[in-house]
């Protein structure tokens, strides 16, 4: 079962970028590239930074941790890049229309 919560419209966030947002006892860093919407965990799993603050790689669908470096699959949650070696987890994104929602699992 999903529960699913309106996070902004599409607009909100511009693309190349990433916001952070907290729903339900989740920190969520929503990135943007191009059309497409990712949804992270904000938290680095290599000590406790902020996601949504770093450098979004578009090419490479990842997002770099501001603070040590280390990289994340936007896809997958994996650390691409040390010092992490823990992965963070992916939810879950629908666009309707200009609204964007996150898929939490219940």
């Amino acid at each position: 079962m999903r529960t699913s919560t309106r996070l902004c419209a599409v607009g909100d966030v511009e693309p190349g970028s990433a916001r952070r947002f907290d729903v339900d006892g989740h920190r969520i860093a929503l990135v943007r590239i191009g059309g497409d919407f990712y949804a992270i965990g904000d938290r680095c799993s290599h000590a406790d930074f902020s996601l949504a603050e770093g450098e979004v790689l578009a090419d490479d669908r990842e997002i770099e941790c501001w603070k040590h470096g280390s990289t994340f699959s936007l896809t997958t949650g994996e650390p691409q890049s040390l010092p992490a070696v823990k992965a963070v987890p992916v939810y879950g994104v629908r666009v309707e229309g200009d609204e964007v929602y996150l898929e939490l699992p219940r």
